[in-house]
């Protein structure tokens, strides 16, 4: 049986959500990659119990996580179910709706339809009475915004739902559904979004407007899928996601068009007594908007170094000033 380690939140770091009374661990986990059904369930625990002990409490979900699409939730929802049920009260629980989850008009996108039957079908594949936050999983171009968001205001009033959030939403459309959820009163809170050190498009278009509207970002893929790391410093490994023909998020020519720059920025880790994934993980959360990095991995002993990016988030406008300049020479 599983019993928490007692010394869980000595060392975690935990921020609110903007202006909201909802704090989360710097550091949260997601289930985006390894926890489907084609994954061994038991190391599926491991993760999740050590990131409970390391004191991470934002677990990150969506519906069609997997593959299959589905089994991500009902995976976790086992490990609650038999480990950790009676830590329910001290986790942050996410999913979302919004990408193909079944065939047919009403399986994906941000119609009231799609939204409420999605959150339902998760709530019960998990096991759960509600979700901590619910997010839009992308926006819709063909649906009006006030229908998204009044079926995620819905949730919340069911109480199926404590927080919403948005994720993939640009500054423009944030701003737009912001505006309907402050008229609602609904708790929105986050906006979840792609951010690493090659790709800082959301500096200049979102998180401007999280900053004005009292909101926050929680972040995905501080590692670039790995391109972030030493693991391609010296060639890229057979049992490597870039050396699989198949991964449609890095490809062979990436690495090799980034390779000089990582090792720059490797230099400047070493001088501050990190690797580069903990400095990369560290530079996302020097942003006031980013309340939390999501990592995920497929070893349990890889989520200790993400959390160890915590024992120094602090740059010098020195250092800043040396990986803008470094990250200003990728085309």
């Amino acid at each position: 049986m599983y019993s928490a380690n007692t010394d869980r939140y000595q060392k975690m770091i935990y921020n609110r959500l903007g202006a909201s009374g909802l704090k989360i661990s710097a550091v949260s986990l997601g289930l985006w990659h390894n926890f489907g059904s084609v994954d061994s369930l038991e190391n599926q625990k491991k993760i999740i119990h050590q990131a409970f002990d390391l004191g991470i409490t934002y677990y990150d979900l969506a519906n069609n996580y997997g593959p299959v699409p589905g089994s991500a939730e009902e995976n976790f929802g086992h490990v609650l179910s038999r480990d950790m049920k009676a830590y329910r009260d001290e986790m942050i629980i996410s999913s979302k709706a919004g990408y193909h989850m079944w065939e047919g008009p009403y399986g994906d996108w941000g119609s009231r339809k799609s939204i409420i039957a999605s959150a339902n079908q998760s709530l019960q594949r998990m096991g759960l009475e509600y979700f901590d936050i619910f997010y839009s999983h992308r926006p819709d171009p063909k649906t009006p915004i006030e229908e998204t968001a009044l079926a995620l205001d819905q949730l919340v009033r069911e109480g199926k739902a404590l927080y919403i959030g948005v994720s993939n939403y640009d500054g423009k459309q944030t701003s737009a559904i912001s505006k309907i959820f402050h008229e609602l009163k609904t708790p929105f809170v986050v906006n979840q979004s792609r951010y690493n050190m090659f790709n800082r498009k959301i500096e200049g278009d979102l998180l401007p407007v999280l900053k004005d509207n009292n909101k926050a970002a929680v972040v995905f893929s501080p590692l670039a899928q790995g391109l972030l790391t030493n693991r391609y410093l010296n060639g890229i490994p057979d049992d490597s996601r870039a050396a699989k023909s198949s991964s449609p998020f890095l490809k062979k020519e990436q690495v090799e068009k980034t390779l000089n720059t990582v090792k720059e920025l490797e230099c400047v880790a070493e001088k501050r007594e990190q690797t580069l994934a903990e400095m990369a993980i560290a530079w996302n959360l020097r942003q006031k908007e980013v309340s939390s990095v999501i990592v995920g991995a497929s070893r349990s002993e890889q989520l200790q170094n993400s959390v160890n990016a915590l024992k120094n988030l602090t740059f010098s406008v020195e250092e800043l000033k040396i990986i803008d300049k470094i990250l200003d020479d990728v085309d």
